[in-house]
């Protein structure tokens, strides 16, 4: 999902993770989601914020077990193994606290810390905010990989269109809180005029 600040991107997410209030109605999988946050993580709705907003004070694996806290099952050994393939020194530095990481290590945390929920969508505002682009480009080959691999839906808010629009299959662009456009990310990254109007490059 891209456009200008302001356009209701991140209201978009927080209206689906039930953090704001709402009219109208959200589906998944054909349910209406009613109800605030707690209600869309047990429907298997997982939102990264701004911010990326680890518990500082917290560990790496203190982090990584507060992902699973909506489960029922409390067995989360399989899944510190399954995010622990997507981010070895997760593993490997799980006893350090979170708050001594860099911010790109915060960023990929956050994401490991959602996983552990077992999402159905993913949901991330902004990822790339602050980070330097190698750590960016890693951070999208992890997330197309999860989409690929696992099957997950990501719906990613982001600034930066080029690199979005490389890592998604389609794209919603929004101007003032409603859809101006939309239709594959091959289709808009090859239409100059739409490059031009919208994405801004």
């Amino acid at each position: 999902m891209l456009g200008a600040n302001g356009a209701g991107k991140t209201t978009t997410l927080r209206a689906i993770s039930g953090t704001v209030s709402r009219s109208g109605t959200i589906e998944l999988d054909g349910k209406i989601l009613k109800g605030g946050p707690e209600v869309a993580a047990k429907s298997g709705i997982a939102h990264v914020p701004e911010g990326r907003g680890t518990f500082v004070e917290l560990t790496v694996l203190e982090n990584l077990r507060l992902g699973a806290y909506t489960r029922r099952d409390r067995d989360v050994k399989a899944d510190i193994t399954r995010v622990g393939e997507y981010f070895p020194w997760m593993v490997e530095r799980g006893g350090q606290r979170a708050g001594t990481l860099s911010g790109g290590e915060q960023q990929m945390l956050a994401l490991g810390r959602a996983l552990m929920s077992r999402p159905r969508l993913l949901l991330l505002d902004e990822p790339s905010l602050g980070l330097a682009p190698l750590i960016v480009r890693e951070f999208f080959r992890i997330v197309r990989e999860l989409n690929e691999k696992e099957g997950l839906t990501v719906l990613v808010v982001e600034q930066d269109a080029r690199i979005a629009l490389r890592a998604s299959q389609r794209a919603y662009v929004l101007e003032v809180g409603r859809v101006a456009l939309t239709g594959t990310s091959d289709e808009l990254q090859g239409d100059e005029s739409i490059r031009r109007s919208y994405l801004g490059y």
